[in-house]
Order: C-alpha cells, then sequence, then structure tokens
C-alpha cells in the first residue's frame, strides 16, 4: 500500500499539519462524484471506534506542548470514551477536591463545524490555536501532550536545542517513546514508503526531532525519511535571531544524518504581488508552508499508476546524487488555474493530459514573476573577501498541479531524459491535473476571483549552490557561538556538507548562471 507515516513536532508544525490534514480530508469523494486521484490509504488508517463502528483517521503522531492543543482531545466523537470523574471514584477516605482550569471555548467556527451550520468567516483574532480551524478526527494515540513544558512559559522556556534533545532523553528512557506511540502505527503499515517530519528547528524542537530521528535510524536502518525544517517568525532583537540561527546550525548537523532529504522552509517569504498575508499570524505562514510541503509530497500519494505518480523514494532519488546532497532548496509557483489553462490555449499547446518527463531549460519570464522563494536567510557571517559560488542547479524535482506542461513539452522532456551528455539542469517532473484546494479553513491569501476555492501549484526541490550557501553561513553561525559545547564539531560538519554543493566537487552544472 505504500503508506506515509507523519510526525508533528511544535506549535509551527501543528498549524502546518492541521492545514496539510484538512486538505488530505477535502480530497474525499463520495457516491456520484468523480473518483479521487488520491489513494487515500496512503495516508488514513481504517479502524473501529468505541461504538465499534468503522474509522478512517490520519497516520501522524502530534506531538505538542501543555496548553497548545487548544480544545482539542484525545477523545472525540469516533473514540468517545465515558470515564468517571476522579473526583467521584472517592478511592480514598476523604473529600476530594477537585481543581480545574477555566475550559477553553470552542470557536465560532469549530462550533458551527460540530453543528453542520454555515461556516463562519475565520481571521488572525479568531484563530487562537491550530485546533480552531481542524476538520479532521484523530485517533486517541496521534494525540501527545508532553507535558513538563507549557507553551509561551517564560519560566521555562522551551527555546534552546539542548532543552529539546533533553526532554526526549528523559521521556524515551521513562516510556521508550517509539515503542509506545510511533510503533503502533508502523505496524499498521503494509508497505511503509515513507516517514515525513514536520517540525521547527531554530528552538528546542530540533534537538527534540534529531534524538528521535536518531533513534528511528537505530531501529528500522535505512529509510525515506523527508524532514520538513519550517522556521519559526524571525525574532525581533539581533541577539535573539543570532541565537535561532545557532540552534538552526546544531539542528542541521544533527538531524541530516538521520533523515534522507532536509527541505528547510522560510517563514516569511518574500511574496508575489496581490498576496494578502499576514506574517505575524501562524494561521497565515503555515498555510504558504503547508501548500508547499503539501504539494511537494502529492506524487506519492496518488493512485499507483496515476499520471504524475512516483513514490517520495523517487523523488529523492532524482536530485540528491545518491544521498550525497540531501539538503535541497525549495521553491514554489502560485497561479490562478484558469489563467494557466488559457495561456497555454493562446500559445496552442494546451493539452490537460498529463504526465511524468525530465526537461532542460530556463523558466520563462511569466512563471520567474509567480515563484516564491522558500530557502531561509541567513545573514552571512565570512569575511568580505570570500568569494560566493555563483548560482547553479544540477538537478530539480517539480511537482506541478495544473497544466504547466503541455504533452509536446513532457515529449520533448523524456527525449532530453534519454541524452547522456545533457548540458544544464536536469528538472524531473511529476504532473497531475489535481488543482490544490482552497478550503474555508485557509486564509485568503490569493485573490483569483475566477478560481476562488483552487489554485495551481507548481513546487521545486533543487540541488544548487545556494544550498551552499546556506550551509556555509550556518557553519559560520555554529563557530561564532559562544554557548554551544561542541561549537567545532558542528562547524567542520556543516562545512563539510556545505562542500558537496561546489561545482568542482559536485560535478554541479553551471547551466542556470547568471552572467559574469
Amino acid at each position: 500500500m505504500h503508506e506515509i507515516v507523519t510526525l508533528q513536532f511544535g506549535q509551527q508544525a501543528n498549524y502546518v499539519g492541521t492545514h496539510y490534514w484538512n486538505t488530505q480530508e477535502a480530497y474525499f469523494t463520495y457516491e456520484g462524484q468523480e473518483e479521487s486521484p488520491i489513494d487515500h490509504d496512503i495516508s488514513f488508517v481504517p479502524g473501529f471506534g468505541a461504538d465499534g463502528s468503522d474509522t478512517y483517521t490520519p497516520r501522524t503522531l502530534i506531538y505538542d506542548l501543555k496548553g497548545a492543543f487548544g480544545t482539542l482531545r484525545r477523545e472525540n466523537a469516533l473514540y468517545e470514551q465515558h470515564v468517571n470523574d476522579p473526583a467521584q471514584l472517592n478511592l480514598w477516605n476523604r473529600d476530594a477536591v477537585t481543581l480545574r482550569n477555566p475550559p477553553i471555548q470552542p470557536s465560532p467556527y469549530q462550533q458551527a463545524l460540530e453543528a453542520g451550520h454555515a461556516l463562519p468567516a475565520l481571521t488572525t483574532e479568531t484563530v487562537r490555536f491550530w485546533s480552531d480551524y481542524n476538520h479532521v478526527y484523530y485517533h486517541p494515540k496521534s494525540i501527545v501532550q508532553l507535558n513538563e513544558y507549557e507553551l509561551n512559559s517564560s519560566l521555562m522556556p522551551f527555546e534552546n536545542y539542548a532543552t529539546g534533545e533533553e526532554l526526549f532523553r528523559n521521556l524515551d528512557r521513562e516510556h521508550d517513546l517509539l515503542d509506545r506511540d510511533l510503533r503502533p502505527f508502523l505496524e499498521a503499515c503494509d508497505q511503509l514508503q515513507a516517514v515525513q517530519i514536520f517540525t521547527t528547528t531554530d528552538d528546542a524542537w530540533g534537538g527534540f526531532t534529531a534524538r528521535y530521528l536518531e533513534r528511528i535510524a537505530d531501529e528500522l536502518g535505512k529509510g525515506t525519511r523527508w524532514v520538513f525544517a519550517l522556521e519559526n517568525s524571525p525574532a525581533t532583537t539581533r541577539s535573539r535571531r543570532f541565537e535561532q540561527m545557532t540552534q538552526a546550525a546544531e539542528s542541521v548537523y544533527s538531524i541530516v544524518p538521520s533523515a534522507s532529504m532536509y527541505l528547510p522552509l522560510k517563514n516569511s517569504p518574500n511574496l508575489l504581488g496581490g498576496m494578502q498575508y499576514d506574517a505575524r499570524s501562524r494561521w497565515h505562514t503555515s498555510a504558504l508552508q503547508a501548500a508547499v510541503l503539501e504539494t511537494s509530497t502529492l506524487s506519492g500519494r496518488l493512485r499507483s499508476g496515476a499520471m504524475g505518480h512516483a513514490s517520495l523514494d523517487e523523488v529523492e532519488t532524482s536530485i540528491s546524487s545518491n544521498g550525497q546532497r540531501p539538503v535541497v532548496e525549495t521553491s514554489c509557483a502560485f497561479r490562478d488555474p484558469l489563467l494557466l489553462s488559457g495561456a497555454k490555449a493562446v500559445n496552442g499547446d494546451h493539452d490537460t493530459r498529463m504526465a511524468n518527463g525530465h526537461i532542460n531549460g530556463h523558466a520563462e519570464d511569466e512563471e520567474a514573476k509567480s515563484t516564491v522563494d522558500f530557502m531561509p536567510d541567513m545573514p552571512s557571517m565570512h569575511s568580505r573577501h570570500h568569494s560566493v559560488p555563483r548560482l547553479s542547479t544540477t538537478a530539480s524535482a517539480q511537482v506541478a498541479r495544473g497544466p504547466w506542461y503541455s504533452s509536446l513539452e513532457i515529449q520533448e522532456a523524456d527525449m532530453n531524459a534519454r541524452d547522456r551528455y545533457l548540458q544544464g539542469t536536469r528538472t524531473f517532473i511529476h504532473q497531475t491535473e489535481a488543482p490544490f484546494p482552497l478550503l474555508s479553513s485557509y486564509p485568503s491569501i490569493f485573490r483569483y476571483p475566477d478560481s476562488p476555492d483552487k489554485l495551481a501549484v507548481k513546487t521545486s526541490l533543487s540541488s544548487s549552490t545556494r544550498v551552499n550557501t546556506y550551509l556555509s553561513n550556518l557553519a559560520e553561525v555554529a563557530r561564532a557561538s559562544r554557548g554551544m559545547d561542541d561549537r567545532e564539531a558542528v562547524y567542520h560538519g556543516l562545512a563539510s556538507m556545505a562542500e558537496e554543493y561546489v561545482e568542482d566537487r559536485g560535478g554541479l552544472s553551471s547551466g542556470d548562471s547568471d552572467d559574469d
């Protein structure tokens, strides 16, 4: 069945995860509707509710701190358990006194969703928690609250890499987290395709994730494991921003050896004209990140034999140079699907049939204008005499939803794929007709009046010299850090990773270089 199991660590990851699972739920079709190209069994696991009824819940584990879940409970309408109030059990001979925090009231959106009424529009003010716009029922085993730390605590902040590392080790020593939490989901898979991880890496969750992945690698050996390294909102002070970069440096150094792909995603990318976006809102920042990662992994969730289908391992192999370049640059193009179809029709190339292929060439000007770069910005700490490598790309994997390429372009791409002497960037294309759905839970970032409920999206995962710049800058951050115990090891490790993305080391093509 080639299942994908998801791990979600922390606030930003769970905001992203909520958008992601709402989108997966939107792909379901019912009697009388055309069958979805998405294979739901890859992401959802069948089961039985408390009353014996059939259930279908996400293959995911959701970790977060105390106070972060909002109104979401482990038990829900599918798994309602009638447990007596502990205060009423009277296990001792004295009167029991129950102390309860004031209950969090469901948002108007959640109340309307539960009642089946018309849904009110969400705003940055009405979204208090990621559960405020959640559409999906989770299995109780998916919800893992870590009570050792509280959300937004000033007394015990969950910010430093070492803090997350220590928390994982303490919990794993006491509970064996993989056996308690992850193993039930792995055992529910017939043939595991991949584990995908959503996590922030510039705070304590980076340390937690590093040790968690290390345990997975020890238990399962090699496998397809994609880490979407989400950036938190950039700090407002220079010193705090440097601390965030320090945590990111240590996270990259520790996570990459246990991951097969590492995809850093910027929190606040440079936006396109016409986009309505609030960089202070996690609901907004996570929405863009979710569109990128959901599309990047779409080929692995399509039905076997469907146009555009490719396993995540196939996508990874096409760009990672046999695992030597696991860190990739991510960008994403957004277009109105009707305008995109119209442009193809005007050019006489319109053909909605989709296929896989390989193409060599440069992006058209119009496409470049619709592309958002998600590579995190790392201020250079090199001396002014340090030479920056020319921008060049050796391989790129694209997942396109909508008519980005015509059948003629696909045929040309297939011919280029057979050319062993091909010069320039080799791009692997996985294209499908399925658009990205713009749901009521998704913020109104994109304003396309003719296509209010769908979006044409194309993601590009690239092995380029920009990754060299990113890793080199992180290495310099590690070397300048005074609070990192193993800063020399981190510096040399990141510098060694960066060398794989230099032209003369990795065979990177200069086909995309700027003219001197």
